[in-house]
């Protein structure tokens, strides 16, 4: 394959290819522009890479402050982390040294961040006292094994005594030493949601919507005309928009000024399309029946009965989750965390 010279054998930034010339006044040519798009980008490049090391302590293999902003993107996404924290939070049985509100804090951070840590405080006689979460967006892994330490700004502020803090964490295929969320592969799709939330809104904030050409044939108009036609336009965009507009043409024909959508109409039928296939990908990562999240089927049969599907998604879902947490009481060396069963009274 020869190389081009002059471009160092990559491809033009613009393509430009004449389809039909004329060689009279009015001259018509189709073109295309844009720059070159890989289709795989330049993210595996970090696969070649275990965790940082920053000083005493390693950096997690995903941006956790990216994760943290991104709990909010989709409200399917966020809907379906919090549910499954309510249920373990309903279900756990606190006790002196846990307490409800410090495992929900637990729960949060492990099925938002894929990693969660509980600091054991102890007496003079080393007897547990409290067992307390510290905060995974913050805490980072020593190079030393047992060592913890609580990273702000880039700088540790904060050093947990050695051996006193149980980490649990999603296995994560690349390395051993962090946990990453089992929801990473919808993120892109919950990012989709989002920007399709935000350019509908903005859509309709802006008030011109962007959708139209105004074309104007009429030889009866003159210059003045014209700008004045323009100024209204201009002044209808924004707050006040949506007004009427009245336009007096003496002697113009009647397809003198035309308006020619653009794209107003397939914006509005693909932002249903977006959200309903950015949703199906948030729950399915989430593996969350959607009967549960109070979603409304867009079918006539639905999505089935509600009590069977909890009842699923319990032995599925939250039961492994019970269980990954009470690895704890094997760490600490007594009973720290303990479950209810969880059971649907169906009011029989």
């Amino acid at each position: 394959m020869t190389k081009n010279k002059k471009y160092g054998g990559a491809r033009p930034l613009a393509d430009v290819s004449p389809a039909a010339t004329t060689e009279s006044a009015g001259r018509v040519e189709a073109f295309t522009f844009g720059d070159p798009v890989s289709v795989l980008d330049s993210r595996e490049i970090f696969d070649c890479f275990e965790c940082w090391r920053v000083g005493d302590w390693y950096e997690p293999p995903v941006d956790l402050a990216g994760l943290a902003k991104s709990f909010t993107a989709s409200v399917h996404h966020s809907s379906a982390i919090l549910f499954k924290v309510n249920i373990l939070t309903s279900t756990f049985k606190p006790s002196a040294i846990l307490s409800r509100e410090d495992f929900k804090r637990l729960a949060l951070d492990h099925l938002t961040f894929g990693n969660c840590y509980a600091e054991a405080r102890r007496s003079a006689t080393n007897r547990l006292l409290k067992i307390k979460p510290a905060l995974a967006k913050y805490t980072r892994r020593g190079v030393e094994d047992g060592r913890y330490f609580f990273v702000t700004n880039g700088q540790a502020s904060y050093e947990f005594e050695p051996g006193s803090v149980w980490h649990m964490l999603e296995p994560d295929v690349n390395q051993e030493l962090y946990g990453v969320p089992q929801y990473l592969s919808a993120l892109q799709s919950a990012w989709l949601n989002e920007s399709a939330t935000l350019f509908r809104r903005r859509y309709y904030k802006n008030g011109s919507h962007a959708g139209f050409i105004m074309y104007m044939t009429d030889t009866a108009n003159s210059q003045e005309d014209v700008d004045g036609l323009r100024r209204a336009l201009r002044e209808s965009k924004g707050p006040g928009n949506f007004r009427n507009l009245f336009m007096y043409a003496p002697g113009g024909k009647k397809d003198g000024i035309q308006i020619l959508p653009v794209s107003e109409i397939a914006a509005k039928d693909e932002f249903f399309n977006i959200k309903a296939a950015t949703r199906d990908d948030v729950l399915a990562a989430h593996r969350v029946p959607p009967q549960l999240l109070g979603i409304v089927p867009s079918n006539s049969g639905g999505f089935g009965a509600i009590v069977p599907a909890a009842n699923v998604f319990a032995r599925h879902e939250i039961a492994p989750l019970q269980a990954q947490f009470e690895a704890i009481n094997e760490w600490a060396g007594e009973q720290v965390i303990s479950f209810e069963p969880y059971n649907l009274s169906t009011g029989e």
